[in-house]
């Protein structure tokens, strides 16, 4: 008796791009915030960013989360892509000669 069925192959490469991406993403938080203070950015240099250190820090990580899984996600693309489909012989075999 065979138990029950893993996750598909869609299913897991889902899982493998969200959860690489997710711990990336939590290194470049920590990578990024260990430089720049929250409290000092500014919207491109004119007005301060009126929100607090910790919904900066989720945004951010937000940010870093999506642009990270998009790309994680495009190199599996393609690195899966299928293989040029293989053209069939001109005679079947067998054929009469």
């Amino acid at each position: 008796m065979n138990g029950p069925a893993g996750p598909s192959r869609i299913a897991r490469f889902a899982m493998a791009v969200a959860w690489s991406s997710f711990l990336c993403a939590g290194v470049m938080e920590l990578l990024v915030f260990a430089v720049v203070d929250p409290g000092d950015l500014r919207w491109f240099g004119a007005a301060p960013v009126e929100l607090s250190s910790q919904a900066i820090y989720t945004l951010s990580f937000l940010i870093f989360w999506g642009v990270i899984a998009l790309s994680s996600s495009l190199a599996l693309l393609l690195v899966n892509l299928p293989a040029d489909e293989v053209k069939p012989a001109r005679r079947a075999p067998g054929w009469p000669r």
